[in-house]
């Protein structure tokens, strides 16, 4: 046989745990998991209008478990995670027009993705607590 080349010894690619996590960084890990979240949201959806669909003790089985405290605390999750998924896409979508690469526009449109949820989140729910009376 022929003899072979010996191996290059080449570095190994570093650990996460070497890096510092960065802002932007982060916001993109959020992104991926809110929108893993939403699918979990989009059952919710289902039942709400399978609910809705099939009878009124149904709907008010439904009712009781999204009006319980933790039904409540899940829906306020579910809100904040399709709004900051929502955001993060128009985040994405002007870098698709080339705008916003630079050090310090990606930190400032990571921050206002997450500023933007927080807000949006907070007055949907106020409008949706007043509107129910």
């Amino acid at each position: 046989m022929a003899d072979s080349p010996s191996r290059i010894e080449r570095p190994l690619s570093p650990h996460l745990s070497i890096y510092r996590p960065l802002f932007t960084m982060m916001m993109s890990i959020v992104h991926r998991i809110t929108g893993m979240a939403l699918y979990f949201g989009t059952v919710l959806l289902v039942w709400w209008l399978l609910a809705a669909a099939t009878s009124p003790g149904a709907y008010d089985l439904f009712a009781a478990v999204a009006g319980s405290w933790i039904g409540r605390l899940v829906l306020l999750g579910y809100t904040w995670a399709l709004l900051h998924h929502a955001l993060g896409g128009v985040r994405h979508f002007i870098w698709d027009f080339i705008h916003g690469f630079g050090a310090k526009e990606r930190v400032l449109l990571a921050k206002a993705t997450l500023a933007g949820s927080l807000v949006l989140t907070v007055v949907v729910w106020i409008i949706g607590l007043a509107l129910k009376g």
